[in-house]
């Protein structure tokens, strides 16, 4: 009743702010504070010039949602909500804080598929892009953009095709910038798969998107997540060009039959990557000059092997 009666002053909405942050240690406080986050985001929506407010609003609503994850409680905001977030961001696009944290809010709502399409729905995407351009270093803000576009790339609803295009090469600057990084990696990994499997990548993006997955794969072998993801991407452009496949196989830097061996060595007891390896594999043999080359590694040896460690599958 407070925040309702006072909407308009900014140091009452503050002050209820930091009043409601107080409650957030307490657990059992949850249902409560859930039903503040409208309140939370009209507030930073009506006082959106100012900076500490964003940033108290931001971070109350990462904790509410924190512990809404933590407790498995389902949230589905509304596009009103995820406007005002909008908003904030498009007016503080170059505090570098507050883009972080507002980022990381995104990231987290975006895993609801009814609030992902309110992002689609409010132009998140050409937002998330500018982000990325602007903070290319900023290794937070790229993990959680690359998130939320994943997230809004993997559904095939009322997805913009120009727009998603226009994703690929921020995505792949992302994931050449930060290829020792291995959590943004795989996480600019997944978004590349999503791409691709929407069709969104151009023909002269073929060969130098699979070199780029390939040397993500090189240089993070042991993330488990991020080798099920790079193959997939990877299956999914040799399942459109003979250009990748000759690539995978001739890349300069990493023989991709060599690279498939060796992740399937690290993560052979894996049955999920296994299944992403085979995906892949399967892929490959689509093409003439690639069976010769898997055969001339000895890959049928390899392929044996998966066969009998997973006879039931």
């Amino acid at each position: 009743e407070f925040m309702q009666a006072f909407w308009d002053i900014e140091e009452a909405q503050a002050k209820a702010i930091q009043h409601l942050a107080s409650f957030v240690k307490d657990k059992s406080a949850l249902p409560y504070l859930l039903t503040f986050i409208e309140l939370i985001t009209s507030a930073m929506k009506t006082h959106v010039d100012s900076l500490k407010l964003q940033v108290d609003g931001c971070s109350l609503l990462l904790e509410i949602l924190s512990q809404a994850l933590e407790q498995d409680v389902v949230m589905a905001l509304d596009e009103n909500v995820i406007s005002s977030l909008l908003d904030t961001v498009r007016k503080h696009s170059e505090n570098e804080e507050l883009i972080s944290l507002l980022c990381t809010l995104l990231m987290m709502i975006s895993a609801s598929e009814v609030a992902a399409e309110n992002l689609r729905e409010v132009g998140a995407i050409p937002e998330l892009l500018s982000i990325l351009r602007n903070f290319l270093h900023n290794e937070k803000i790229c993990l959680s953009c690359c998130g939320v576009l994943w997230s809004l790339a993997v559904s095939e609803k009322n997805v913009d095709q120009a727009l998603l295009r226009s994703a690929v090469p921020v995505i792949s600057a992302v994931l050449q910038e930060h290829l020792q990084n291995g959590t943004v990696t795989e996480s600019a990994c997944s978004a590349l798969w999503a791409l691709s499997l929407q069709g969104c990548l151009t023909e002269n993006e073929y060969e130098p998107t699979t070199a780029l997955l390939l040397e993500a794969l090189r240089m993070n072998p042991e993330r488990p997540m991020l080798v099920k993801n790079a193959c997939l991407a990877l299956a999914s452009l040799l399942r459109l060009s003979e250009i990748s496949a000759l690539r995978f196989i001739m890349d300069s830097k990493v023989s991709g039959i060599n690279l498939i061996k060796d992740v399937y060595h690290l993560h052979f007891d894996d049955p999920e990557v296994v299944e992403n390896i085979c995906v892949l594999i399967n892929e490959m043999v689509q093409y003439d000059d690639v069976v010769l080359d898997m055969l001339s590694q000895k890959m049928e040896e390899l392929v044996f092997e998966i066969k009998c460690r997973f006879p039931s599958s």
